[in-house]
């Protein structure tokens, strides 16, 4: 059958189901017997950037990609290179260069795999956090289901901001528009309705509501009859290729670095190689120098240390309330210079109260009202809304707009409500609802909005409960009284109403003012220090709400964030070029109020054009538009539908602006961190380096040997570096203004620092250590020693266990560029302890144990030796302190 194509009592018997939808035990059975309601994952990375790969990608395929990016590349062609050259020149020690290579190829790849899938998990956790909800009939109660229990023959109800969970047939329709262009490609939105049409295909039809679309406006009730991977969007699931994400910002300059660190590893090898075959090198003994030069500066553990530190950002983010829904988003955030944020539910409590009343008037408090005397107010208030009547955890609620809540709690209990029979739903150009009953005196209008778009409308209004013009001096009388009310920070929804005559079309018009409602919705506690916090962060907040704009100043006023507001009407913007508006934005007390979608966006986009990282805040269907264009978006996740909840990169799981903060100084840390890592591997390098530069240029023996160098790089310094990928926020982060849009992640102060200051300390070190060693055991310049003998074997053991001493040292200097080792400002980090544990733990394994001076070439070091290599490490603390200090002097 197809449920699009036959009248709705046979879809009913069908699905043996009715307008009232399923009993509980009869979904469960259903649940069994179709399967989740949810849509397969589908898409998939490329094993190799570039190549496109149809279908899910299993773990074998995300663990295949680990070896075969950029860096696991280059490596593999050093492999490659060092089997050649044993199988050309046998006994060279080749072969065992290409299997230390191949390890660390292994290594990498399985602990980014590993750290890759550890972070998905993580994220999918989190995820659940937040599970998608519809509102559904279960045994005649509406209640709410997460979206994967709904089966054929439930009947859900939607409203405005709703994702449509399956596909529907529509029972019920008021004003309903949908966006369809998930489904369709189409930009405008659809009306749909309960009238059948002749269209043999169900996009078509008026009465059918698809999932992957989702409702702009109105209100729904629709019996399902396909859930899951039966719907139309799961037949177009299933047939869709790949679609490769735009790269973040943080993707796109760690490609860059990747490349950078490759050629130049590259460069280096080539060069080293062309210097030695002009002082007369053997092509193969300048081979295995070469790679170990490539081998050397690759940083191999990079890549494993970006995901750790996004992902440990998302776990500490997720304590702070701020879900993340795509990992890059955090070092995004962290970015951020702008904050566009929303007024109702973010700065403030989202918990609306009634605080005065103009009926008949007068200005008064909400229990001076009689029952009897203000009823036609109280039918506005209890008949115009959109909420819904739902049952939590065991009790019955109404959900929806906080407002429109508090309206409701507002009107006495005893009246009488009367079944609605149209409507004309609320958007951000009318701003104001309609709603038509049929009630004992006839069909009514009841109109609920903003005072400037209802007032026009009214012809007449209530005084003493007597119907009267509404002339000037009464006009006059109620603008007076909506500005003593805006003055109080409240916000002022007018109501109006009208009998209906069956024919009438204008039907807002010739409305009769029932009153003035003044809402108060306090401020949140931590908001106030939050904006403190963000000016001390150089980030500027400008509030963009619907509201009025003398209710926005206020609240502005009462959180701190403008004591003289400059308010700007979406009527004026609309005017406004985009040249005056770029000039509007460098106002340094602006906020927006009365705004449209459009206008929301327009505000964003002005503000990126002008260099800003821009985070935008909303809930609404309206305001999803800014949060795709805005380079973060942040969706609510309590009042936020799920059209803005999709368009988000974060999710508020408290609505809360001052978890916006938080998340902020977790993404600014981000950044640092991986400046850290590099500037800590980096350095290593250089000590890496020196002893082949030596080698070659004064014909010294080997000081430090290949496998020695991957004992460093993957063995010693990997888990220090990944700590310092893992390290909190600095106290300081959040008192300093966000990096530039054109700053990089490796600039010149790093290398500098890395390779000019503390990477020849280490090398140094290195260097004295070894020829210590060969001076006392008489070693003369000119001696040739072999790779065997035990004096060489000792040397060469004391450079590498300098460097790594170095190192230990170094992982202190790093976590900060210019705060001191001593200073209490650093965060606990107590995996660097783990990491300097196991880092002091693998050296005495390769330097004690025979099997670890048999696989890296090392023997036992004397104690004389280590008092010796100690007093280098003080000798760097020393001078990075001093360098430090210099820097902090300079700065103030």
């Amino acid at each position: 059958m197809n449920p699009h194509q036959h009248a709705i009592e046979k879809l009913y018997a069908h699905l043996h189901s009715g307008a009232d939808g399923l009993t509980q035990a009869e979904a469960a059975q259903r649940l069994a017997r179709y399967g989740a309601n949810r849509i397969e994952e589908i898409a998939a990375q490329p094993l190799i950037a570039g190549l496109p790969f149809a279908g899910k990608l299993p773990l074998v395929g995300k663990l295949l990609r680990e070896f075969t990016h950029f860096f696991a590349l280059i490596l593999w062609l050093a492999a490659g290179l060092a089997f050649f050259a044993e199988w050309r020149e046998p006994g060279q020690g080749m072969a065992t260069l290409g299997y230390a290579v191949f390890g660390v190829i292994l290594v990498n790849g399985l602990f980014s795999f590993w750290q890759e899938y550890r972070a998905e998990k993580a994220l999918a956790a989190l995820r659940n956090l937040l599970p998608r909800h519809t509102t559904a009939l279960r045994d005649g109660n509406v209640v709410q289901l997460p979206v994967a229990e709904l089966v054929p023959g439930d009947v859900v109800l939607l409203a405005a901001g709703d994702d449509v969970p399956a596909d529907c047939r529509l029972i019920e329709a008021f004003g309903v528009r949908v966006n369809t262009a998930n489904l369709t490609g189409e930009s405008r939105p659809k009306s749909r309705d309960t009238i059948a049409t002749p269209e043999d295909l169900a996009a078509l039809r008026r009465d059918i509501l698809h999932a992957g679309t989702s409702l702009i406006s109105g209100e729904a009730k629709a019996m399902v009859y396909a859930t899951g991977m039966h719907t139309e969007f799961g037949n177009i699931a299933r047939l869709t290729q790949t679609m490769r994400e735009p790269q973040s910002p943080l993707q796109r300059e760690i490609a860059r670095l990747s490349k950078l660190v490759a050629l130049f590893a590259t460069l280096l090898g080539v060069l080293f190689f062309l210097i030695g075959q002009m002082i007369g090198l053997s092509f193969w003994e300048n081979l295995v120098f070469a790679i170990g030069i490539i081998v050397a500066n690759v940083p191999e553990g990079l890549l494993p240390t970006v995901t750790l530190s996004l992902a440990m950002a998302t776990q500490r983010m997720a304590k702070k309330n701020a879900l993340v829904c795509h990992l890059p988003a955090v070092e995004t955030l962290g970015a951020a210079s702008v904050i566009c944020s929303d007024k109702t539910g973010t700065l403030t409590q989202n918990r609306m109260s009634i605080q005065q009343v103009f009926y008949s008037g007068a200005l008064r408090a909400p229990g001076e009202l009689a029952e009897h005397e203000a009823e036609p107010l109280f039918a506005v208030m209890r008949h115009c809304h959109d909420l819904r009547r739902v049952e939590q955890e065991g009790r019955e609620v109404w959900l929806g707009d906080p407002m429109e809540v508090a309206l409701l709690q507002g009107v006495p209990p005893s009246g009488a409500t009367f079944p609605r029979i149209g409507e004309i739903p609320f958007d951000t150009e009318r701003k104001r609802i309609s709603v038509i009953c049929d009630t004992p005196q006839g069909h009514m209008l009841y109109c609920k909005g903003a005072p400037e778009n209802v007032l026009p409308l009214c012809s007449e209004m209530l005084l003493q409960g007597t119907r009267l013009p509404l002339d000037e001096a009464s006009r006059a009388s109620l603008l007076d009284a909506h500005e003593r009310m805006t003055e109080r920070g409240l916000r002022v929804i007018a109501l109006a109403y009208r009998s209906l005559p069956l024919k009438t079309e204008q039907r807002e018009t010739e409305l009769i003012f029932a009153g003035l409602i003044g809402l108060a919705d306090p401020p949140r506690k931590a908001v106030p220090e939050a904006i403190r916090t963000c000016r001390e962060a150089g980030i500027r907040v400008i509030m963009i709400t619907g509201d009025h704009p003398q209710t926005a100043s206020a609240l502005a006023r009462a959180i701190g964030l403008a004591q003289q507001p400059l308010a700007v009407t979406g009527d004026r913007l609309r005017t406004m070029s985009d040249t005056d508006l770029k000039l509007l934005l460098d106002e340094p007390q602006l906020l927006f109020a009365r705004t449209s979608a459009e206008q929301k966006m327009r505000i964003v986009q002005a503000l990126q054009n002008k260099g800003e990282v821009v985070a935008v805040t909303g809930d609404g269907v309206n305001d999803a538009p800014a949060l795709k264009c805005a380079d973060v978006g942040i969706a609510m996740g309590i009042s936020g539908t799920d059209v803005a909840k999709e368009a988000a990169d974060i999710i508020l799981l408290d609505d809360n602006f001052a978890s916006i903060v938080a998340a902020i100084e977790e993404g600014r840390a981000v950044f640092d961190n991986l400046r850290k890592f590099l500037t800590y591997i980096l350095t290593s390098n250089v000590p890496e380096m020196v002893p082949y530069l030596a080698f070659v240029l004064f014909r010294i023996p080997l000081p430090l040997t290949i496998i020695q160098i991957l004992a460093v790089d993957l063995g010693t310094d990997m888990l220090p570096a990944l700590a310092l990928g893992a390290e909190k926020p600095d106290p300081g982060t959040m008192r300093r203004p966000p990096r530039p849009r054109s700053e990089r992640l490796l600039d010149w102060r790093l290398l500098l620092r890395a390779y000019l200051f503390l990477g020849p300390l280490e090398a140094i070190a290195g260097m004295v250590a070894f020829f210590f060693v060969l001076h006392g055991g008489d070693w003369q310049f000119g001696n040739v020693l072999g790779s065997h003998a035990s004096l060489y074997l000792q040397a060469t053991t004391a450079c590498l266990s300098a460097i790594i001493a170095m190192q230990v040292v170094n992982v202190f200097l790093c976590r900060h560029p210019t705060m001191s080792v001593f200073s209490r400002g650093h965060r606990r980090n107590y995996l660097i302890w783990y990491g300097i544990g196991f880092e002091l733990l693998l050296l005495v394994l390769i330097d004690y144990t025979p099997w670890g001076n048999a696989l890296f070439g090392t023997a036992p070091l004397g104690v004389d030796i280590w008092l010796f290599i100690i007093p280098f490490g003080i000798g760097m603390l020393l001078l990075e302190e001093l360098r430090k200090a210099v820097v902090r002097r300079r700065s103030q």
